[in-house]
């Protein structure tokens, strides 16, 4: 009996198509706008980069990319090593009575609708405002952090429980102790999945509009919700070259990501 195929039903080459264009099309539009020479989202105008460099002479572009990648990458990192520490507790420890729960709590940005999670944290941290006056970057990292923790759990877990632990054991009685087993066995093994964590966090964080909208002060705003400002007023190509800017870098990460793993490989 022939194996299944979902290549041979009946149009699903069609389908397939119309999907990717679908997909892409939109994408594609902003690059190649954000070359025009005309200010016009519509209109062609010939080959120019004036709106590459209007937006990298814009001051308020640089203050929101800066503060954007300070934030991206403190969440990032924070999160990407809670994440591990989850997923060692969950997964080395076999199974125990309330793991089901603990998957749950660390899942729960994934499944409660983010502007949900935007509200509870307005309010928590208008608490806290009021009662400390503290008006910093502290609160967006921390809300960061939060909601990029299951991102980067799910590579992690998942690299985590295809790696052999017979071979933390032979360290063991090698007489490695628990720390030289984790740092010269299981971390090098877990690379992989720690980095692809990282990536995902950065990347998830670098685009949230909600949860910045919810949480920041006044001047606080990171480069997706200064775009969004501009969709407010008078829009510009500049928009464009921005997210193309971002789409290059998002590009960059899952490119040296890919060839990091398969050289491992």
């Amino acid at each position: 009996m022939r194996a299944f195929d979902a290549r041979r039903l009946p149009g699903f080459t069609t389908v397939a198509a119309l999907a990717f264009v679908f997909l892409y099309l939109p994408i594609a539009t902003v690059v190649v706008f954000s070359f025009n020479a005309l200010p016009s989202m519509s209109a062609w105008g010939g080959f120019s980069l004036q709106w590459y460099r209007e937006a990298w002479a814009n001051e308020a572009v640089q203050e929101a990319t800066v503060r954007s990648l300070v934030i991206a990458t403190v969440a990032s990192l924070a999160s990407t090593a809670l994440a591990t520490l989850a997923a060692l507790a969950t997964v080395r420890q076999g199974r125990f009575r309330g793991r089901t729960l603990v998957y749950g709590v660390i899942n729960q940005p994934l499944v409660v609708p983010e502007i949900v999670t935007g509200v509870a944290l307005l309010i928590v941290f208008g608490w806290v405002r009021s009662n400390t006056g503290y008006q910093g970057l502290g609160y967006l990292l921390l809300a960061h952090t939060a909601f990029c923790i299951p991102f980067a759990y799910l590579p992690i877990r998942a690299r985590l429980e295809t790696m052999d632990p017979t071979l933390e054991s032979a360290a063991s009685d090698l007489y490695a102790s628990p720390m030289q087993a984790f740092r010269r066995v299981t971390l090098p093994l877990l690379g992989p999945g720690i980095a692809a964590g990282l990536m995902l966090a950065f990347v998830t964080s670098l685009d949230d509009v909600i949860i910045t909208e919810f949480v920041k002060s006044a001047g606080q705003d990171t480069l997706p919700t200064w775009m969004l400002g501009q969709f407010r007023r008078t829009l510009t190509p500049e928009v464009n070259a921005i997210a193309t800017a971002i789409l290059a870098l998002t590009l960059v990460l899952l490119t040296a990501f890919f060839l990091t793993t398969r050289k491992r490989a």
